[in-house]
């Protein structure tokens, strides 16, 4: 059988990991083993933090609803209201409309008193 040295290939998978660890400080962006493993953990990071993203931003959206109804309603009754009432908006929508369009909020506030 025919020998097959590899180096084309290694030097195209080292090419690529560098390109990909560019910007990284110290030898990260410059030396294989270090780039690979700085590789590894930002996307182990990237992917757990993608979820807590989606709960950074719930919390942030059930703040700005609960600031926009505080003088008339506390935020627990007014989610429960809202269910009571089949008023089928979600968190986000809702926060959106009390950053935005403060008047279209409060029609939905009180529609649900």
């Amino acid at each position: 059988m025919v020998r097959v040295k590899k180096g084309v290939n290694a030097l195209k998978t080292r090419r690529n990991i560098l390109k990909q660890a560019k910007g990284y400080r110290f030898g990260r962006s410059k030396k294989e083993k270090a780039a690979y493993e700085a590789l590894a953990h930002a996307g182990a990071y990237a992917f757990a933090h993608r979820k807590d993203k989606k709960n950074d931003f719930r919390r942030l959206w059930n703040v700005r609803i609960s600031a926009a109804i505080s003088p008339e309603l506390s935020y627990s009754k007014f989610i429960g209201a809202l269910k009571k009432k089949e008023i089928e908006l979600d968190r986000k929508i809702l926060a959106d409309m009390a950053q935005n369009n403060p008047e279209t909020f409060k029609r939905v506030v009180s529609s649900v008193k």
